[in-house]
């Protein structure tokens, strides 16, 4: 039986220390790509894939999480004085209704797994999606409705999202394996957790986003630590395999892994060039400092800014065929 897909999971507790000193007195999921905090980009997928319900799972000070999905009363009163309707409507549409936000606590660092586990009594006995703000999916339809017409199509069970990495990467994620391809979608045989290259049964990895069946929480209450003395979703996932089917997706789209810095750099690249009103005026920025680079860079057909170039190119009307400078 396939019951509906109606809440959401966002593990938001970690401490963001590879993003020091920025992460010092600011949460990492408010790191904003171009002009939207990272969890906002997230919540938005999920809003848009019909999540009724927004469970986060915070630590010590996230509390500007919390305020960030509440109103602001003296900003809103402050742009409708002023006139500012555009913004003013960007903010209402991003505020979740009344009641549609939960929040608790995850007091100790003891994993993913827990992070899951600290929501269970929030998402109750319904299958429910986790999704890492750290992982940002562009793609459209967003991943998360992909993954639920997926969920639909094989008739319920826990999916996972992959995404094909180098094998010599493989070592550094969970992996499955691959069985029953129907179109971009399969029945996962197996699941491991950072293995070695010899040892992987594919090079997919779990790339931040799943649905699961509310009986991940007995086992990951039975879970011993794993990887990194942390209580591993991956291990927990892994026992509940043998009771209930697990599907993968090789999602349509793009992951920007915005818990590393280039990662977080190239997302802001990416979503600047789309944007409505910035990606003009970025797309010549760009080029200008690309073409600047160390005040001899030169562009030819082997330069491994080649690709970036070409799309700058096609996208500036008077960019010259070739862009040079003095030897």
């Amino acid at each position: 039986m396939k019951r509906p897909i109606r809440k959401a999971v966002f593990p938001v507790a970690g401490l963001g220390t590879r993003f020091l000193p920025a992460t010092k007195a600011m949460p990492k999921e408010m790191l904003t790509v171009v002009d939207r905090p990272l969890i906002q980009i997230v919540v938005d997928e999920a809003r848009e894939a019909g999540i009724e319900h927004l469970i986060f799972v915070t630590g010590r000070n996230k509390s500007l999480i919390e305020d960030h999905f509440d109103k602001q009363y003296e900003l809103e009163s402050t742009l409708r004085k002023r006139g500012k309707s555009v913004e003013l409507s960007v903010l209402e549409e991003d505020l979740p209704g009344a009641g549609q936000t939960s929040f608790t606590r995850q007091q100790e660092p003891l994993g993913l797994g827990h992070a899951i586990w600290c929501a269970r009594h929030l998402v109750g006995d319904e299958p429910f999606a986790v999704l890492l703000p750290d992982m940002i999916m562009k793609a459209n339809p967003g991943c998360l409705q992909q993954m639920i017409d997926v969920y639909l199509s094989r008739g319920g069970g826990n999916i996972i999202a992959v995404e094909e990495v180098p094998w010599d990467q493989v070592h550094r994620y969970g992996v499955v394996g691959a069985a029953d391809w129907e179109d971009n979608h399969f029945s996962i045989s197996s699941m491991v957790e950072k293995p070695q290259r010899e040892l992987a049964p594919s090079n997919l990895i779990i790339s931040g986003r799943y649905i699961l069946q509310p009986e991940i929480f007995e086992e990951i209450e039975i879970q011993e630590p794993g990887s990194g003395g942390e209580i591993q979703i991956t291990d927990a996932m892994i026992n509940l395999m043998s009771k209930q089917p697990f599907h993968g997706l090789k999602y349509d789209g793009t992951t920007y892994d915005c818990g590393d810095k280039v990662g977080f750099l190239a997302a802001n690249v990416a979503f600047a060039l789309e944007h409505d009103m910035l990606a003009p005026a970025f797309r010549m920025a760009l080029e200008q400092v690309i073409s600047s680079h160390g005040g001899h860079l030169s562009w030819t057909k082997s330069s491994s800014l080649s690709d970036i170039l070409t799309m700058l190119k096609a996208s500036v009307p008077d960019m010259p065929e070739e862009t040079q400078t003095a030897a």
